[in-house]
């Protein structure tokens, strides 16, 4: 059975080639739905002109694809809320150096 839980997983495996934090903890990704053997992503990027765009949409595809039973997989691109840095995971503010304790 598919489940946003293991959609989410194998997301964690893509990690951005600049910052090598995965997009899950980066915050990138906004929400997951699964219907049957369809997903459907809903993400944005750290800025409307990431040259990493096409990049991610390609890792994001693969990985999802290799969940058993995944059929077909839709990334929706958002960029409504803009991303920020209070999106991160605390995980991955740590490993950026960024240990304040960001005002949401």
């Amino acid at each position: 059975m598919i489940t946003k839980e293991k959609i989410l997983a194998q997301l964690k495996e893509v990690l951005d080639p600049e910052l090598k934090i995965n997009v899950v903890d980066l915050g990138l990704i906004y929400d997951v739905k699964v219907d049957k053997d369809n997903v459907e992503i809903l993400m944005t990027l750290t800025t409307p002109f990431c040259p990493l765009s096409a990049f991610f949409e390609k890792e994001l595809l693969s990985k999802v694809k290799e969940v058993k039973d995944v059929k077909d997989v839709k990334i929706n691109l958002t960029f409504d809320p803009p991303w920020s840095a209070e999106k991160m995971s605390e995980e991955a503010r740590l490993q950026l150096g960024l240990w304040f304790e960001l005002k949401i």
